[in-house]
């Protein structure tokens, strides 16, 4: 070996410890952050990227020295700061949002339609324990209430273990050659879907509560996992916060409705609140919008351009400080 080689691989795992790099040939490194990658860039490495990685000679880790351009990437507000980006992964086809069918959160899943859609990938829902639905019309009016929220063109799944069509059809969400994230709240099912595509017991779930059926994962790595016979996936942790970060055209895509109301207003500007001439405002007087989705597309709006003024209010600040790197605007707690 040379006394540094320089190779490019995929981060296939993230966890607490070091990312786990994995190269064209198959070979696999536990590798740490360059510390002037760091330093520079204040980026790290995220599942699916893609990496330039260096080998230095008698080192028991290698060094992530460089992250490739990323084709898309998944983002929310970073939850301890004001106005930064949190990446969770990168370089993807896929995202499936998964919400348990008896448990359905539709205020949530607006959320989180939002944030899949904006990473430009195709986006899919599955509805899973669908078990544990009450009778065929609960699961057929859930089913339908998704349909209505997500739109004509997200498919929507409906999945349960002791059913292999209902598991084939997610299996088919993800071809092969290309990964999906499988995006939703702890508890939802996912670890259990991911190991009924593979096969076999991949990652650990906790006990199921015999009160209500439920268990909760209790997956704290990303990991990309092969699925046989289709793609690759990877299980997220349960994410809880979903703050918004520069999702104008997420907003746009899961409310494709509203926005083509807005596109029949008056002004160009409008609020869809009391101006005159308000095709949105009308929709809802007319019932052909209802009210609650309007209020929630206006809450994400309002969210989005906060973040934007908070991130052009640090620039700011770091322009007329001189200060290169981010910086967190939350107040310091008094000793």
């Amino acid at each position: 070996m040379q006394e540094e080689d320089r190779i490019v691989g995929e981060v296939v795992k993230l966890d607490r410890g070091f990312p786990l790099v994995r190269t064209p040939d198959g070979a696999e490194y536990r590798c740490k952050h360059a510390t002037a990658l760091v330093k520079r860039e204040r980026v790290r490495a995220v599942i699916g990227d893609q990496v330039e990685v260096s080998l230095p000679h008698g080192n028991d880790k290698a060094l992530i020295t460089g992250i490739l351009p990323r084709r898309n990437r998944f983002v929310r507000k970073d939850p301890t700061e004001r106005a930064l980006p949190q990446v969770l992964a990168a370089n993807f086809e896929h995202v499936l949002v998964a919400q348990p069918l008896a448990d359905v959160n539709l205020k949530r899943l607006e959320r989180e339609l939002v944030l899949a859609f904006e990473t430009g990938a195709d986006v899919a829902v599955v509805l899973t324990k669908a078990d544990l639905a009450e009778s065929e019309e609960q699961l057929a009016s859930v089913r339908q209430a998704v349909q209505d929220l997500a739109g004509d063109r997200v498919p929507i799944v409906v999945c349960t273990e002791e059913d292999p069509a209902s598991v084939e059809a997610v299996r088919a969400l993800v071809p092969p050659g290309e990964t999906a994230i499988l995006l939703g709240r702890s508890g939802v099912g996912k670890s259990s879907l991911v190991n009924v595509l593979v096969g076999h017991e991949l990652q650990e779930t906790t006990a199921v509560r015999e009160t209500d059926g439920r268990g909760r994962h209790t997956t704290v790595s990303r990991e990309i996992v092969d699925i046989p016979g289709a793609g690759r996936v990877v299980d997220m942790p349960g994410v809880r916060g979903l703050a918004l970060w520069d999702a104008e055209e997420g907003i746009g895509a899961a409310f494709a409705d509203v926005e083509e109301l807005a596109a029949g207003c008056k002004f160009r500007d409008c609020k869809h609140e009391n101006e005159p001439g308000c095709a949105v405002r009308a929709a809802v007087e007319a019932g052909d919008l209802a009210e609650s989705r309007l209020e929630s597309y206006r809450q994400l709006m309002r969210e989005t351009d906060e973040i934007r003024r908070r991130r052009e209010e640090a620039a700011r600040i770091r322009s007329r400080t001189g200060h290169p790197r981010h910086r967190s605007t939350r107040p310091r707690k008094r000793k």
